[in-house]
């Protein structure tokens, strides 16, 4: 009997032991993000590795491919299980990605080289180069045209190349330094003159500039996106706000307040989100209640550097690039990226 007391005893201070061991570990273990009022959260963090620095990001949703650009190379993820499936290589101090989804091809804006590299859609081998303006940025294929157009940052101008064939249709002074631009579907572009706090519009087939708009109270605007239902523009401006204009007049109908250091705005037609990319480490949601009405619904926490983005218009999903860095040496804007770092956050509703 006293055997089988103290084998009882035993067990029952083992079990004891052992609740207090899982819950030491669950205390010490990180609770999932939450998700707020617009129910998106970080759901997946996806490591990349490598110390290149990064830009834009763009998802082609009906190809279930996402685009990350990398320093010198574009990684491909697919949309869906997350997984790295392809490589652009030789792509220098890229920037921006556009698909050309009719013609199966896809081009990459080469900051470094002052080119741009045409690739095939279904096997990412490189079909070619032409070459752009200086330190080209922004890039965007305007499906009415057939043409696609690079945002020249140091050379102030725009490139248009013909998307079947790559050859340069044209060069057009912008008058400023551009950044995001988008096309609206009937023949225009628009983007942003980030040192000149500036909205322009652009005439996609004759190569003019038909309106310049002031974007005030919006001082610096980077990210682009628009509403083509309702023809509204979203902008990313560095003075924490998003600015919300008129496609036709030109006019700042609304402002809302988004977070510090914003590189990348997107708009969602089925959910009517627009979303802000910050680098302060979130990510603001808006929704449009009407064409002239907007509010703040959500921000929702993602990771410092975490500035840029792409959105996939099939599952909602976003997929924003980040690192982490070493604190900066004096004089430095920023300190050096730790080695092997880079990931990519997949925020979602799931």
């Amino acid at each position: 009997m006293g055997k089988k007391l103290n084998l009882l005893l035993c067990a029952t201070l083992f079990a004891i032991s052992a609740a207090s061991l899982v819950a030491k570990i669950c205390r010490g273990a990180a609770a999932p993000p939450q998700a707020g009022a617009s129910g998106y959260r970080l759901i997946k963090t996806i490591p990349v590795g490598g110390d290149d620095w990064w830009d834009y990001t763009a998802v082609d949703s009906a190809a279930r491919r996402v685009y990350v650009s990398h320093g010198t190379h574009v990684v491909v993820l697919d949309a869906d299980s997350f997984a790295v499936v392809g490589d652009i290589p030789d792509t220098q101090g890229v920037h921006g990605i556009a698909i050309a989804p009719e013609l199966g091809r896809g081009f990459v804006s080469d900051g470094r080289a002052d080119a741009v590299t045409i690739f095939d859609l279904k096997t990412l081998k490189t079909l070619g180069t032409v070459k752009a303006g200086t330190n080209p940025d922004a890039i965007v294929y305007d499906a009415v045209t057939k043409r696609v157009f690079t945002m020249n940052g140091r050379s102030h101008d725009m490139t248009a190349i013909n998307a079947s064939d790559g050859t340069v249709v044209g060069t057009l002074p912008l008058g400023g330094k551009p950044e995001f631009a988008v096309a609206d579907g009937k023949g225009n572009l628009y983007d942003n003159l980030e040192d000149k706090s500036e909205l322009i519009e652009i005439d996609a087939a004759q190569l003019k500039i038909t309106h310049r708009w002031p974007l005030a109270p919006c001082e610096s605007p980077s990210g682009l996106a628009m509403d083509l239902t309702h023809r509204r523009l979203f902008s990313g401006c560095e003075n924490k706000v998003m600015a919300i204009t008129d496609a036709d007049s030109g006019k700042v109908i609304a402002t809302v307040p988004i977070g510090a250091g914003v590189d990348a705005t997107r708009f969602d037609p089925e959910t009517q989100l627009a979303f802000s990319s910050n680098g302060e480490g979130n990510l603001t949601v808006i929704h449009e209640d009407s064409p002239d009405q907007f509010k703040v619904i959500d921000t929702v926490p993602t990771r410092k550097s975490a500035r840029t983005m792409g959105l996939d218009l099939k599952t909602h999903d976003i997929f924003m690039s980040a690192a982490d860095f070493e604190p900066p040496a004096p004089g430095e804007r920023r300190g050096k990226m730790k080695p092997g770092s880079f990931v990519v956050l997949v925020v979602s509703k799931q």
